[in-house]
């Protein structure tokens, strides 16, 4: 079982321990990231690869929305790191349960983000071309 900490970020601090970070302002709350900010939480971990399952159980609770019946605030919404600790601990379990088809679905996971890259770095070659077409006829 996967024992991690999690707590309030704090502007430069140095982590030894294998960590990411997971903001806890906005609506995107709950998002797992690999640089800190401002407005994040931090999770450290013993190993690196503890840290690897939680990331992606972080991106899958936050990529299925688990983290919008924990938003509070009218203005800015943000999420507390009591709920973000129950809602990974809950996500945790369930995935220990059964870790073959979650490293199934991360594996599933991880080719979706690189077709989405790669599809995102040919819109931005098409944009560049239609912009040097253009360019091309008004000089």
């Amino acid at each position: 079982m996967s024992t991690f900490n999690i707590k309030s970020h704090r502007s430069g601090v140095v982590y030894s321990m294998p960590h990411f970070f997971i903001l806890n302002k906005g609506n995107n709350s709950g998002k797992p990231l690999v640089a800190s900010c401002p407005n994040c939480f931090v999770i450290q971990c013993k190993s690196e690869v503890e840290k690897e399952q939680l990331y992606w159980l972080s991106y899958s609770l936050w990529q299925s929305k688990a983290f919008y019946p924990f938003l509070r605030g009218s203005v800015i919404p943000f999420v507390v790191l009591r709920d973000v600790k129950s809602c990974l601990s809950d996500g945790l379990n369930k995935a220990n349960g059964n870790l073959a088809q979650f490293e199934k679905a991360v594996e599933a996971l991880r080719s979706l983000q690189a077709l989405e890259k790669n599809y995102k770095q040919n819109l931005l070659l098409i944009s560049n071309a239609k912009q040097m077409l253009f360019f091309k006829y008004l000089n």
